[in-house]
C-alpha cells in the first residue's frame, strides 16, 4: 500500500516542503531508503547520512531544512512523528476472527468477537478475552485469567491462572507472565516453599519483552500499571509494583516487594534489592545497583564505565587499596 505524502504529513502533524503527491510505500533508514519510501533524522549522529540518502522525502525538525537534498516533512519532534509514522506501515498481523482448529478451549471460557486464536493454543477453564485480541500459536492461558480487549499475545507466551491483562497489552515472545514467585522459608532439613497465592494485575496500553518473567504476588498481586513499557529479558519479581508511565530495559531484575514509582526509567542490567522503594521521575543508568530507596527525583548511578583492560586492572587493584589508603592518613 502507498500513501501520499501529504497524507503521511497530516497524520504525523508536519508541513511538507516539495512534491505532496510523491507516494510513499514504506519506511527505511537514511543510509538504506529507496526512491518510493520515507525516513527520518532525529539524532545528530547521522546528520551526514541525510545529504546523501536517496529516500523519497524524509522527517526532520526545521533546523536542517536546508541540509535535505529531496521532499521533507518539517515537525517539532522528529523521532515522535517518526513513531507515529510506522502506525501507517504496521504489517504485524490482525485479528481476523478465526479460531484454529488445533487450539484447545474449555468450554467455560468466554471469547468476545474479532478474536483470533492461533494453532496449538491452550485456553484454560473460566478465560476471558476480550474483543478483538489476537493470541498467537502455542500461547497458554490459564484457568481464570482475563485478557482485556485489543490485546496482542504473541507466539509462545505463557499467561499463568488468575493473571488479568488490562485492554491493548503486548506481550513477546517466550514470556511469562504469572509463575511462582521466589519464596522459599528455611528449615533444618533445607527450603519449604511458600505457596504464591497471589497473581499478576497488568493495566493498559503495556508492552512486555520477549522472555520477561512477572513473577505472581505471594499475597498481595505484582501490579504493573497503565503505560509502562518492558524490555526483553527482564525478571519482575513477586509483589513488586511498577508505577504507570515507566520504562525497564533489557536484563534489569527487580527483586520482591520493591515499589518502582511513576515516569520512572531503569536503564540496562539495573538491579534492584527487594523492599524497596523508588520515587516518582527518577532515571537509574544501566549497570547500576540500586540498594536503598531513592526518595527525591532525579538521576543515579553506580555502574563502572569501560576503560582499555590495562587502565581497568590498576584502577581495580587502587579502588582495593582505598581501605589502607585511608588507615595511613
Amino acid at each position: 500500500m502507498a500513501i501520499s505524502l501529504a497524507q503521511v504529513a497530516e497524520a504525523i502533524g508536519g508541513n511538507v516542503h516539495g512534491d505532496q503527491d510523491v507516494l510513499i510505500s514504506g519506511l527505511a533508514t537514511l543510509n538504506n531508503a529507496g526512491p518510493t519510501q520515507l525516513s527520518f533524522l532525529a539524532n545528530p549522529k547521522y546528520a551526514a547520512q541525510l545529504e546523501h540518502t536517496r529516500a523519497a522525502a524524509v522527517i526532520i525538525a526545521s533546523s536542517v531544512l536546508d541540509r535535505v537534498p529531496c521532499n521533507a516533512i518539517v515537525v517539532d519532534q522528529p523521532y515522535l512523528a517518526f513513531a507515529r509514522a510506522t502506525k501507517l506501515f504496521d504489517n504485524a498481523p490482525i485479528a481476523d476472527q478465526k479460531i484454529h482448529p488445533s487450539a484447545i478451549i474449555s468450554s467455560s471460557a468466554k471469547i468476545a468477537s474479532r478474536v483470533t486464536i492461533g494453532p496449538n493454543a491452550v485456553v484454560g477453564d473460566d478465560v476471558v478475552i476480550g474483543e478483538g485480541s489476537w493470541i498467537g500459536a502455542n500461547v497458554v492461558i490459564s484457568d481464570y485469567a482475563v485478557i482485556g480487549a485489543d490485546c496482542h499475545i504473541m507466539p509462545n507466551v505463557s499467561i499463568y491462572h488468575h493473571v488479568k491483562l488490562g485492554d491493548r497489552v503486548r506481550i513477546q515472545s517466550g514470556a511469562t507472565i504469572g509463575s511462582d514467585g521466589f519464596g522459599f522459608a528455611p528449615t533444618k532439613d533445607g527450603w519449604l516453599r511458600i505457596n504464591q497465592l497471589g497473581s499478576v494485575s497488568i493495566g493498559d496500553d503495556v508492552d512486555i519483552g520477549a522472555n520477561t518473567t512477572i513473577d505472581r504476588g505471594a499475597l498481595d498481586d505484582t501490579v504493573i500499571e497503565n503505560n509502562v513499557i518492558i524490555d526483553n529479558l527482564v525478571q519482575i519479581a513477586h509483589n513488586v509494583v511498577i508505577g504507570e508511565g515507566s520504562a525497564i530495559a533489557g536484563c534489569t531484575g527487580i527483586a520482591g516487594s520493591s515499589v518502582i514509582g511513576k515516569r520512572c526509567t531503569l536503564a540496562g542490567g539495573v538491579g534492584v534489592v527487594g523492599h524497596i522503594s523508588i520515587c516518582d521521575d527518577v532515571h537509574v543508568t544501566g549497570m547500576t545497583m540500586v540498594t536503598r530507596s531513592i526518595t527525591q527525583p532525579g538521576s543515579y548511578s553506580s555502574g563502572t564505565p569501560m576503560s582499555d583492560t590495562k587502565t581497568w586492572k590498576r584502577n581495580a587493584v587502587r579502588f582495593n587499596q582505598l581501605n589502607d589508603f585511608f588507615k595511613k592518613k
